[in-house]
């Protein structure tokens, strides 16, 4: 097997853990390409060679260069250039680029002239909140906390959960997630 072999048999690999990070189904994600399920399927599974014809567009909605599809590595350049995710009017900034494992994010929640009600959600993983600036407000099952800069929690976010500002001041926080809920792990010396 030559190294272009190698390079195109983990494309499959690495679409199939992107899409199950992203939260998509195969059918979703034929919908947002134009690439029909069975196609994706057997790019995920090995069973079909990637092409630049189904590779682009699979980075567009993915939002990932197409570098990362394919493993490419980097050159030149050492600037990290960050995609912000916008979700439940909040922005996350990724500070991790692989597929799958514990994620690291950047949260950023704006002011609002009247605080956010909570409505709190569930989904699988575990999560990692650290404040760095402003005043958390998180609740999880049935605790209702504010966390000020320098706080930090963690929580299985099978239990319903919300974040949000405390005060109706902006919030940064760092966040890891586990989507398999994998935790962070902490070592004191």
């Amino acid at each position: 097997m030559d190294e272009t072999d190698e390079v195109l048999d983990a494309v499959g690999p690495r679409l199939r853990a992107l899409r199950k990070h992203r939260g998509l189904t195969l059918a979703e994600l034929s919908a947002a390409t134009g690439i029909s399920e069975s196609t994706l399927s057997r790019l995920e599974s090995g069973g079909r060679r990637p092409t630049l014809e189904l590779l682009l567009p699979l980075a567009r909605v993915h939002g990932v260069p197409l570098d990362d599809l394919v493993g490419a590595p980097r050159t030149g350049d050492p600037r990290i250039h960050l995609q912000p995710i916008h979700r439940h009017g909040m922005t996350f900034l990724p500070l991790t680029r692989r597929a799958g494992g514990v994620q690291a994010f950047k949260m950023l929640i704006p002011g609002r002239d009247t605080p956010a009600e909570p409505t709190p959600k569930t989904h699988g993983g575990y999560e990692w909140v650290y404040v760095l600036n402003g005043r958390l407000r998180l609740v999880v099952g049935d605790r209702d906390l504010v966390l000020p800069p320098g706080e930090a929690a963690e929580f299985d976010t099978a239990l319903p959960h919300w974040l949000g500002s405390a005060d109706g001041h902006a919030v940064e926080t760092l966040v890891l997630f586990g989507p398999q809920g994998e935790r962070a792990h902490v070592r004191a010396r």
